[in-house]
């Protein structure tokens, strides 16, 4: 074959692909081509609620977990100390950010403080509920000693000043040292700390509201008389496992530290966004000092249609489903807040 016979050859080919390249994608769709209007976006995705009459859904509450974020509604946590050394006294500094950048400096009290500082090991083994002190110039600082090496998470719990709402912003901590993975403590009824018992009783179940008591005991007797922390007779944090999400709960009236406790239980309503492993960590005051009692929960699906778990049974009826690891508190969260 000549040349110019190849040349010829060559083309008809080239010529022939460029043609099925083309029908290919005409066939498929026009990279320009603007895409049809979906004809119903979900709620809650930037889309415009149904109207009443129609029948249609209501708009979808934001049911997002806190502290998975590091800036949300226009405020942001800059944690100005991102790695500690594992058993050293370490001073943690963090400054709440708004929009433009600016430190703020006005928040309003939440359970008698202006910032509640949490810091949990991603095992969640080690929890420390922390109350640092603001520099006139918006700076938190406050002083701790993390025992384990190994990944953590900053939760600064807030309410800025002005704001009706309160936010929960996180942001990942190294604590350096030879670091082995620990496995999730597992599920028991009862933990001891410090020569107290305290029980768990409840259930959670996924996208519904939760009742929880827990029951505090030492030497096998009622402990009548729980000291206020926090303004209430006892503060509950439950962390998701895997992604640390921070969920909030709600103490019942009769917990809020206004009258003599009188009783052992302090009781909460929780509600957790999904199934799955969870951790809860109360702090309750006794004898003048703060103990932290730590459990491993695991939340199952709520009955279909719902909305709330069924009532906890009577304290010292059973052990609970959910359940507690017994870990120390003096593992778990410094004395004395």
């Amino acid at each position: 074959m000549s040349p110019l016979q190849k040349i010829g050859t060559f083309g008809a080919a080239l010529a022939v692909c460029f043609a099925a390249a083309y029908g290919v994608g005409t066939a498929v769709s026009p990279v320009n081509a603007d895409p049809e209007p979906a004809a119903h976006a979900d709620a809650g995705h930037g889309a415009d609620p149904e109207p009443e009459e129609s029948g249609g859904p209501a708009p979808a509450a934001d049911t997002t977990p806190g502290g998975l974020q590091i800036s949300q509604d226009g405020y942001t946590l800059d944690l100005a100390t991102p790695r500690v050394a594992a058993g050293e006294p370490a001073d943690l500094r963090l400054t709440i950010r708004d929009g433009d950048g600016r430190a703020v400096t006005g928040f309003a009290k939440e359970h008698e403080k202006e910032l509640h500082l949490i810091v949990a090991s991603r095992d969640l083994t080690t929890f420390r509920h922390l109350h640092p002190v603001r520099a006139a110039d918006g700076t938190w600082s406050t002083r701790t000693t993390l025992p384990e090496p190994g990944g953590y998470r900053v939760f600064a719990d807030f309410r800025p000043a002005a704001e009706e709402e309160g936010l929960t912003l996180g942001s990942d901590l190294a604590v350096s040292g030879a670091y082995e993975p620990t496995a999730l403590p597992p599920a028991k009824a009862t933990a001891t700390v410090d020569g107290y018992e305290v029980t768990l009783d409840g259930t959670l179940k996924a996208g519904a509201q939760s009742e929880l008591t827990f029951t505090v005991t030492r030497d096998g007797e009622p402990v009548t008389d729980l000291e206020p922390y926090l303004g209430a007779y006892g503060h509950l944090v439950a962390l998701r496992s895997g992604d640390l999400a921070y969920l909030h709960v709600h103490p019942h009236a009769e917990a809020s530290g206004d009258t003599p406790s009188g009783t052992p239980e302090v009781a909460f309503t929780a509600e957790v966004p999904s199934t799955g492993d969870y951790r809860l960590f109360l702090d309750f005051k006794a004898d003048g000092e703060v103990r932290t009692a730590a459990f491993t929960v695991s939340a199952d699906e709520a009955a279909p249609g719902g909305t709330a778990s069924a009532p906890a049974s009577p304290a010292g009826s059973g052990p609970a489903s959910p359940a507690a690891d017994g870990t120390p508190a003096s593992e778990e969260a410094p004395h004395g807040h």
